[in-house]
């Protein structure tokens, strides 16, 4: 089965160069938001978990989850869970325990340290969020407006792994 390239008329020129700049934005957003922790981090002296690690932590929260249920609920998106989990439970940041039905499976949680790390993020962005709005970079219904595209481009994409199109 071949596929030709489809006929681009002026609109889907536009929307196809749009979705291409999109998709570098959420890429090089990503590894700012990771910069950003890194620094915040270093200004704080805290050297031991990389901004990735520190992420994870920020994203389970209170939740106790399994490794698998990292991803499904997209706390985690990177390739190597397992060595990022080990290495924080190793450094003190979260307890983990077998399963007791099956035994194949650790649930995970935060320590006291993991949620002191937490809340040094939760300090960071809701310092951002109070600068965002000081400064008028943008206000609640702007990131209400691309929260609500960022989610359905997200189903979008979760449709093109569950069913082909």
């Amino acid at each position: 089965m071949t596929h030709q390239a489809p006929v681009l008329d002026g609109s889907h020129k536009l929307l196809t160069a749009g979705y291409l700049d999109s998709l570098a934005l959420v890429e090089r957003l990503h590894r700012l938001l990771l910069d950003v922790i890194k620094d915040e981090f270093e200004r704080l002296a805290i050297l031991e978990i990389n901004s990735v690690q520190a992420l994870l932590l920020f994203n389970i929260g209170e939740n106790e989850v399994t490794a698998g249920e990292l991803k499904s609920r997209g706390y985690y998106q990177g390739s190597n869970v397992s060595y990022n989990l080990k290495k924080l439970v190793d450094l003190g940041y979260m307890h983990h325990q077998r399963s007791e039905l099956d035994r194949r499976s650790v649930r995970v949680r935060l320590t006291e340290k993991g949620r002191r790390v937490r809340l040094v993020l939760n300090d960071l962005f809701a310092r951002h969020a109070e600068v965002l709005m000081k400064k008028a970079v943008i206000d609640a219904a702007g990131m209400e407006e691309v929260n609500h595209s960022l989610k359905r481009l997200e189903r979008f994409w979760t449709d093109q792994i569950r069913y082909i199109y």
